[in-house]
């Protein structure tokens, strides 16, 4: 599939918005990158990770109960470095040092997937084509779940709103086990071919991998026997899976999120990319802190589409220049005020997609 085009913009209203946002941190004097804070917050959520891991492997505890807790928690502190650790440095906004920002990113190879396949991925594809069926991988879940109007429909789809948690679920086993395999043996996301590895990318991938296997689960099954490493880890993947899945469905596949169709003829889109990221991207819980602070403002994600290069630390303060210069504009700015609604918008949609 080639590429669709945006639209060429025909007002100033992302051009604008940058120029308000970069005055903000000229006039805050700050940088748009991460700095101290998030160090701070990255250290704390690897420590309890770290200490959790050694924990639940070399000194289990004598109540199974106790030990499910643990790996619940270890799935939820995954999910966390997830957020706020390696999505930022994968954007280059954890840190301004690029070093740091690729150290930052390499922790998603750690929990067994692949950093460079995210970038191509969510950087470049998701980031770019957000919603557009056959480049948006975010929205691929076939056969599995219908999210949009132009996926094929299956008589078991209207029964995904009663059970799309499970498939949520296994979203990291699905992710670690099987779809990096696939793009790195097809060398594609989707219908868009990725850039090419070299030998380092190579090394890295299967490297990690490996690292992956022994950590998780050879080294865990010596110490811990085979079926309770089993039962953990199925409940510390369950868990992880379901958390990421959770976060990244509420802000695109809601009744308010569009699914634009590129037009065959002329291969461009009905909008330019700012406002196609408006339409296509919604915001929920802004003002729970602990939402925001767990999730790496990824609640904040119509901020972070239109500025994936600025740590997600800040988004709180520019969603008020993002929402004053949408509101001058006329433009609609999508956004649910508890994780609640947005997960209640995203069972109508997905009940909607099974109907119709």
């Amino acid at each position: 599939m080639k590429p669709p085009k945006f639209l060429i913009p025909t007002t100033p209203f992302f051009s604008e918005m940058r120029k308000r946002i970069n005055t903000h941190f000229i006039d805050v004097e700050s940088k748009p990158t991460g700095g101290t804070q998030l160090y701070i917050k990255a250290v704390l959520i690897s420590t309890c990770f770290i200490a959790m891991y050694i924990h639940v492997v070399f000194f289990t505890a004598p109540y199974i109960l106790i030990s499910l807790v643990e790996c619940i928690l270890l799935g939820i502190a995954t999910a966390a470095i997830g957020f706020n650790i390696m999505h930022d440095g994968a954007h280059g906004s954890f840190s301004k040092k690029a070093w740091i920002n690729e150290l930052a990113g390499l922790s998603l190879n750690v929990f067994g997937a692949n950093v460079f396949m995210w970038k191509s991925k969510h950087n470049v594809i998701h980031h770019t084509f957000t919603n557009i069926e056959g480049l948006d991988d975010d929205i691929d879940a076939k056969p599995f779940l219908r999210l949009c109007d132009n996926q094929k429909k299956y008589q078991i789809h209207r029964f995904q709103h009663l059970y799309f948690w499970l498939v949520y679920a296994f979203l990291y086993m699905y992710w670690i086990f099987f779809t990096d395999y696939k793009k790195y043996f097809t060398g594609k996301v989707g219908e868009l071919k990725i850039k090419k590895m070299i030998i380092l990318d190579h090394i890295t991938f299967w490297g990690f991998k490996l690292a992956h296997v022994f950590f998780f689960i050879a080294l865990p099954i010596y110490f811990v026997g085979f079926l309770p490493w089993l039962i953990g880890f199925l409940t510390y993947a369950l868990c992880t899976g379901f958390i990421m899945s959770i976060v990244f469905q509420l802000a695109h596949t809601v009744e308010d999120a569009h699914f634009p169709m590129v037009d065959v003829s002329t291969g461009v889109l009905e909008d330019e990319w700012a406002l196609h990221q408006l339409k296509t991207t919604t915001n929920f819980a802004t003002k729970n802190r602990i939402v925001s602070w767990l999730s790496g403002g990824l609640n904040f994600q119509i901020e972070h589409h239109l500025f994936p290069h600025i740590s997600h630390i800040h988004y709180p303060a520019i969603s008020k220049i993002v929402k004053q210069v949408c509101e001058e504009y006329n433009i609609t700015y999508n956004e649910y005020s508890h994780v609640r609604f947005a997960i209640a918008s995203h069972i109508v949609h997905l009940k909607q997609m099974g109907n119709r």
